[in-house]
């Protein structure tokens, strides 16, 4: 269930009333990062994603998204700026920050040899929870992900799908309230890309906060509330998907994509 802060003003004619803003899952202040080689991946990054959003962030390769999540997840070190996870700094303590966030790389990194139900159980293991709490839990989320009868097999028996959707189910097994998605559906038919999709949302709608990287823009379109663009390290448009196109000729994210990544 998405949550609200409460703010008390007071009217004009001297009537109490309150205002509601809704917090954030992410906030970031402008976030810069330079690599030791010199490359400059990010140039001041403002980013918000708000709790119970479905939030899109596009750019081609290259742009800075990668390096935006490495730093949220603390496999990249920033050379300036501040990056908070509901409220939490993760420079101040960033043990606390991942507990809150579940992550599905880009790259398949599963263990082959390993079978599906352990691979998740094991998970679950690195934030505490028992194995006979886990098992369970386990289950369910291999259930709800189309993986249940496979769940004793080892993970080499799968198809790519099946492991993109494997690794969704190992990043929601400790209940995390935001869920980075980098290129979840790459390589995954249309069938099961649809499934995933349909997946995604019910979360969503359960409150799970979701950032998404895709290069598929029919994919945000049909996700995502809002997005940002980022190319060569700045982000260069942010708004709802509506209005990110409205007003362009064409009339599709697509195009407004490439006009702004090809400057």
């Amino acid at each position: 269930m998405i949550k609200f802060l409460h703010l008390y003003i007071l009217r004009y004619n001297g009537q109490h009333c309150y205002v509601t803003i809704m917090s954030l899952a992410l906030s970031i202040k402008d976030l810069k990062k330079t690599y030791k080689s010199g490359t400059v991946a990010l140039q001041g990054v403002d980013l918000e994603v708000k709790e119970g959003g479905f939030y899109a962030l596009l750019g081609p390769n290259g742009a800075g998204k990668t390096t935006i999540i490495g730093t949220i997840v603390g496999l990249v070190n920033k050379t300036s700026g501040s990056v908070k996870v509901f409220g939490i700094d993760i420079d101040k303590d960033h043990d606390k920050a991942k507990t809150f966030i579940g992550i599905v790389p880009q790259e398949i990194n599963i263990n082959i040899f390993e079978n599906c139900l352990d691979i998740v159980v094991n998970q679950a293991g690195y934030y505490g929870i028992p194995r006979r709490a886990a098992i369970p839990r386990a289950e369910e989320v291999l259930e709800a992900l189309g993986l249940f009868e496979k769940r004793n097999q080892p993970s080499q028996n799968l198809s790519g799908g099946m492991k993109r959707r494997l690794m969704i189910a190992r990043a929601l097994i400790h209940q995390p309230k935001f869920l980075i998605l980098d290129e979840p559906t790459a390589g995954v038919d249309v069938e099961l890309r649809r499934g995933m999709w349909e997946y995604l949302r019910s979360i969503n709608k359960n409150g799970v906060t979701i950032l998404l990287t895709t290069h598929y823009l029919e994919e945000a379109e049909q996700l995502c509330e809002r997005a940002s663009i980022i190319n060569k390290g700045e982000i260069v448009a942010e708004g709802s998907i509506k209005d990110l196109v409205l007003g362009h000729p064409s009339g599709k994210l697509e195009e407004v994509f490439l006009e702004l990544t090809r400057k």
